[in-house]
This record gives C-alpha cells, structure tokens and sequence, in this order.
C-alpha cells in the first residue's frame, strides 16, 4: 500500500509545483480539487492546502470540513490555506494595506520548531497574497514573521488539535523561497512520519504487479507516438504482459525527417509487438487547403482516429486500450476551474473506446514528465527516445504557417534535420528542453550567387522549461547559429533567409501555432 500525502486544490497557480516538491522529496502524493475531498484512507500520511485565487472573505470563497481533516491527519496550510485555517479558528484575515507580493525574509520566534528545523534566520521566501492575517486566534501560536512584520508561519498550540497543525503565509514550493524544499521535507518526514518510499524502482515494480493484476491474460493495443510517454507505458505493459501487447506506431506525414523507419526500428530492438502505419497520403490529403491551426489539430485528431479503428479492427482479440495519459492531464480534466476546452484534443484517441468497446488503462496517469523519464531511465529506455525533445501531436503541421502541402513539409524536414543534427554535435542538444524549425509563409528577396531569390523565412527555436508551463528561450551560442543558418541555406532549396526567436512563453507559445 503506497503512502501519500493528500494536496487540497483550491485553483492555485502554484498547486502543481506543491505535489512536484513533495515527489521529489520521494513521497506520493495526489492533487483532488477542494470541492472532492476523498474519504481519508489509512495509507494517507497527511494533508496540505493550496493557495488560491481567492479571498477567503468572498461569500463564496472556497473552503472545507476543515474539522474533519484537523480530526484526521498533520495539516499544513500554504497561503490561503494559512488564511483559511486562522479565519476559521477565531483569528482575523483582512484586505491588505501594502503590496505583499515577491521577495521577503523569515524572521524566527520559535528556533525549537520542527517545521523550520535547519532553515536559517532571515531566509528568503515568496509572498503572493492581496489579503493578509491580522492575528491568528487562540488556537495558533506565531513561529515566524517577515522582516515587514507580516505573519509568516504559525502552528497549532499544545493540545489544541489532534495532530499537528501548520500554517504558511508564504510559497515554500516556489524557486525564490530558497530553503521551502527544507520546509516541505520537514513536514513530510519529521510531522506526517513519511518514508522515501516513491522512487522510479519502486513505481516500476508496484505499476508491473498492478498491470498483471488488472489486465490478466486479456491483450492490450497501445498507440506509440516515438515520445517518452508512450514508449515507458509500452515497456512497463511489455514486462506487465508481454505479446499480448499490440503496439501501432502511425506515420502521419508530419514526422521529423527518417522518424518513422529509426523509430520503428528502435522499437522493434526493445522486443516490442509493433506495427508501423503509414498513413501520410490519407493526412496530407484530408489537411490540403486547411491553414487554421486548430482546424488542422481537429483534422488530424480525426484521421488518426479513422486509422487507428481501421487497424484495431484487425485484433478482435484486444480488450483494453492504453493511452500515455500522464498526471497534469489527469489534474486539468478534474481542475478547480473546469476541464480545458482544447487541451491536447489530438492527444487522446476520442470515441475510439467507446466505439470498439474497449477498457482503458493509463500506465502513467499518476506521474509528471520528469517521473516518466526517470521510469524510463530505471526500464532502460533506449537513450534516444528517453531524452527526445518534447514533439507536438500534430507533428510538423504546426511548424508550418498556413496550409500543408507535401513540398513544404520536406522543405520543413530537411531544415529542421540539420537544425538538430547540429545541436547534437555542437553538444548542445541535452542542454535543450524542445527545440524546432518553423517554415513561415514570408517570403523575401535574397542573392545566391548572381541571381536573386524570392524564398522563404525559415525560424529556429529553442526553449528551456521544467514541465512547458513556461519556458524561457535558449542562449544557443552565436557559432553554432552561424553554422546552421549558413548550412540550412545553402542545403535547404526553398529557404534564403533563418531567423532566432527569442520570445519566452508567457507572453509567447513554445509552438508557433
């Protein structure tokens, strides 16, 4: 039985990186929304509230059986969480009177606590918060306060409750609290009694064991896409099942340059059941002529469909279908906020289960990107599908502005060829968390030789980011962006002119479209 720590969402823009903390502390833990609290089973070891959006003297603020979590488990409450637990045990929260936002500094009145055992005097922390705490009651007493006198941090008083009960007024979870990882582990480990039991081994080894238990000698189809997600959830169900795993790698046209074959081979290696699709006549055709980019995801999203049934009608035998399913999905399709509209609606294969009667499974539904590479990592994934730069579902279809046509995606293919092959050997390529060529419909005068040109504006990217959320543009070296333009004109006909975009995301997209 897996121990967890139980994350009480209330729409906090911070909820996320909370349960990413924690799981790097190698402890589980579950994001539910406030308004779908579970019943609190014994395996939970204790219980943190987000932040919010929210003031927690709206009428309809957010809010809890707070004396129902207080009665069961150690609590930690972070930010309108603090909030939440003074206001409702006889302290006062009231619309601050100056900005509390960025960066302050802990000023300790209890030394002996251990919530900040090992936290220095006057660490940095992040306040995000347009009300504040003006006392926290009878039942509270103080540990911690801001240079700007600000409650900072405050626990359950003595016999007050029945386990210990602990409050932040600051974002220990973020980067800028430069000592909230020491926080969070003191929680974790020192209050809640929570071992390091949530490792790569130890998912792998208890995800094969359920997957045996759950699946039996039925036979299972799975759709690879050559990205981490599907490949791990193909090795864990290979081990789980072995042949009775069908496996279906579509090619859609939009694939990088020789994906398709050194993928399938690559694949293949692994001892995997696979079989390769291609498809790209029945993409190319149905996009001809589609230049929104939502519409082509939606045309895509339909073709792949079309071929995939068109495929699983061959194996009667399949009972269950596996999808790569990872956990921010998950979090978003049961958000505070509602499900997303457009979130990956390629992503998923739409009423296929329903359509063939299938059983879903999601080998990875509880993991976050980093946790799927580090799975892999413990599978020995062949190190170039593990550490392969996130790829957008809809392929190159939404790194070429406008419509498609089979001319512009090879155009497309040849450069972004030499744009990574270059990466790779300048040593640069593991430096970068997603890197890509957009082929742009500008057009401009250029000179080869002596003759003019009129071709096209061709833009390179390169991003860092931890998860996609946001990410901040690459600092290639000016050498190596000599080079690739340099070669990439001179190699790629239908290019005259490379650009770098060096626009971070927010306010940019990683993708162009």
């Amino acid at each position: 039985m897996q121990e967890k720590v139980l994350i009480i969402d209330f729409g906090s823009q911070y909820t996320q990186l909370i349960a990413r903390r924690v799981r790097e502390s190698e402890v589980y833990c579950e994001i539910v929304p406030y308004n779908k609290v579970p019943e609190i089973t014994p395996e939970v070891k204790g219980i943190i509230l987000s932040g919010s959006p929210c003031s927690v003297n709206e009428v309809d603020a957010p809010t809890v059986d707070l004396a129902k979590l207080l009665a069961a488990r150690p609590l930690l409450g972070v930010c309108y969480g603090a909030q939440l637990l003074a206001k409702n045990n006889g302290g006062n929260v009231e619309k601050s009177d100056k900005r509390e936002y960025g960066r302050a500094h802990l000023e300790i009145d209890k030394t002996d606590d251990v919530l900040l055992n090992g936290v220095s005097n006057n660490s940095q922390v992040w306040m995000s918060h347009g009300d504040t705490i003006r006392s926290v009651g009878d039942k509270f007493e103080l540990i911690a306060h801001s240079d700007s006198k600000v409650v900072a941090a405050f626990r359950g008083k003595e016999g007050e409750f029945q386990h210990p009960v602990y409050a932040l007024q600051f974002h220990p979870e973020v980067f800028h609290s430069t000592e909230g990882h020491k926080i969070i582990k003191n929680f974790l480990h020192n209050i809640c009694g929570c071992t390091n039991s949530w490792t790569p081994a130890s998912f792998v080894e208890e995800t094969i064991a359920n997957l045996k238990t759950t699946i039996g000698e039925e036979h299972v189809l799975l759709g690879l896409s050559g990205g981490v997600d599907s490949s791990v959830a193909a090795l864990l169900l290979h081990k789980a099942i072995g042949k009775n795993l069908v496996c279906v790698f579509v090619d859609n046209g939009l694939l990088r340059k020789n994906e398709f074959s050194s993928v399938l081979e690559q694949y293949k290696g692994m001892g995997l059941n696979v079989i390769g699709v291609d498809a790209g006549y029945e993409f190319l055709s149905e996009l001809k002529g589609v230049s929104d980019p939502e519409q082509k995801r939606k045309v895509i999203g339909r073709v792949f469909i079309e071929v995939f049934e068109k495929e699983a009608l061959k194996h009667p035998e399949v009972k269950w279908l596996a999808q790569g399913t990872i956990y921010p999905d998950v979090i978003e399709s049961v958000s505070v906020k509602g499900p997303s509209a457009t979130i990956k609606s390629h992503h998923n294969v739409g009423g296929l289960p329903e359509r063939l009667k299938l059983k879903i499974i999601e080998p990875l539904r509880y993991l976050f990107k980093d946790e799927v590479r580090r799975a892999g990592k413990q599978l020995e994934l062949y190190p170039d599908i593990l550490n392969r730069h996130p790829f957008p579902g809809p392929g190159l279809a939404v790194r070429i502005l406008g419509d498609i046509t089979e001319e512009k995606v090879k155009v497309l293919q040849e450069a972004d060829y030499i744009y990574i092959n270059n990466l790779k050997q300048f040593g640069l390529y593991d430096q970068v968390w997603q890197a890509g060529a957009i082929l742009t419909p500008i057009k401009t005068v250029g000179v080869m030789g002596d003759e003019r040109t009129y071709e096209n504006v061709l833009a390179l990217r390169a991003v860092n980011s931890t998860d996609g959320m946001t990410a901040d543009w690459t600092h290639l070296p000016w050498d190596f962006l000599a080079k690739t333009s340099n070669d990439i004109i001179n190699h790629v006909r239908g290019v005259n002119r490379v650009v770098y975009d060096i626009s971070s995301k927010p306010p940019a997209t990683i993708e162009w479209e």
